[in-house]
């Protein structure tokens, strides 16, 4: 996992470096971040504290690493923010919530009807992967202003993808077998679900207010 992390990575701040969809879209064939955003919203809807717990190591460790290594090679090469494929992952549009919110359902689908998950990772791939790289390159380049906006579609988008996950396995009837199970699950889920939708809130009113100023 952390192999493919910094491979895609790596890929990623190339092809953002060089303004090439060609190679963005091979680091997002080859990006694994598909698996922990499911197992974090499966644990959620099962109340499963042990998956949830690894799913969230899982999936801060590969985001600080892609984070980490694209900051460094943005240190080290010129950054333009302006070339078409950085300066677009540092914009928010509904357009780009919708597209979150589909790759978290799909995800969960996936996972449960036994699709191929390839094509799932990639759209996973299309919405967390590129705008973290885009943040690290750019922050490490010394564009703080506009890698702050990637960061906000990154986190957007994170928060639309599990989201949309937990509900998509809560109506597909994913529960625990035994009755208690099942209560502390319910539980989790509406928490999960709570916290998931005021963050969603909390970031497009950013959002909102950075396009004012």
């Amino acid at each position: 996992y952390m192999s493919m992390v910094v491979l895609s990575s790596i890929v990623a701040t190339i092809g953002l470096h060089h303004n090439s969809i060609a190679i963005v879209i091979g680091a997002m064939v080859i990006a694994p971040l598909l698996g922990p955003n499911v197992a974090l919203s499966l644990a959620t809807a099962l109340g499963d504290i042990a998956l949830a717990r690894r799913a969230l190591v899982a999936g801060l460790a590969g985001i600080g690493t892609a984070t980490a290594l694209s900051m460094l090679i943005g240190s080290l090469v010129q950054v333009d923010p302006s070339l078409p494929e950085v300066a677009a992952r540092t914009r928010v549009n509904l357009g780009d919530i919708a597209l979150a919110l589909a790759s978290g359902c799909s995800a969960a689908l996936a996972f449960t009807t036994g699709l191929s998950a390839t094509l799932i990772g990639v759209m996973v791939a299309v919405a967390l992967l590129p705008p973290l790289v885009t943040f690290g390159l750019l922050l490490g380049g010394g564009h703080p202003a506009p890698a702050w906006s990637a960061l906000l579609l990154f986190l957007v988008n994170l928060i639309c993808v599990n989201l949309s996950g937990v509900l998509t396995f809560v109506v597909r009837g994913i529960r625990p077998v035994t009755w208690w199970e099942k209560d502390r699950a319910r539980k989790a889920t509406r928490i999960a679900v709570l916290w998931w939708a005021l963050l969603l809130i909390a970031l497009a009113a950013v959002v909102l207010l950075s396009r004012r100023t």
